[in-house]
């Protein structure tokens, strides 16, 4: 089991950045895949980024738009989600999750997922 902490929240107006970074202990974190979801009030829990086990590709949702970037330091064993260009609808609070293996391409699928953080708030002011 590897043991996520979500780490960068806060609020930020429309227009600006956050980095979050996804703090791994326990286990090599090189050694998951790792996505990023999100959960905002009255809405089901959304894929937002993943990166792969091994080669590192990233994966993003449509609505991210070349907005954000995820990336890893394996040196840290943490995995960042840089995002830009934030606008009101991105205030949710965002979870990051590991998995060993992901099925055919599933990055966007959370059953695929074993360990997830605790979450961060991200509030996006107009």
């Amino acid at each position: 089991q590897v043991h996520l902490l979500n780490l960068g929240g806060g609020t930020v107006q429309a227009g600006g950045s956050l980095r979050l970074p996804c703090a791994a202990s326990g286990r090599i974190l090189s050694n998951y895949a790792v996505g990023w979801f999100r959960l905002a009030p009255g809405k089901v829990r959304e894929f937002v980024a993943a990166i792969s086990r091994g080669a590192d590709m990233p994966y993003y949702a449509d609505f991210v738009k070349g907005r954000f970037t995820v990336s890893r330091n394996n040196a840290k064993n943490t995995v960042y989600l840089d995002m830009s260009s934030l606008e009101p609808e991105d205030t949710a609070v965002y979870f990051c999750a590991a998995a060993e293996q992901i099925s055919s391409g599933h990055y966007y699928d959370t059953r695929e997922y074993d360990d997830w953080g605790q979450g961060t708030q991200v509030t996006v002011s107009p």
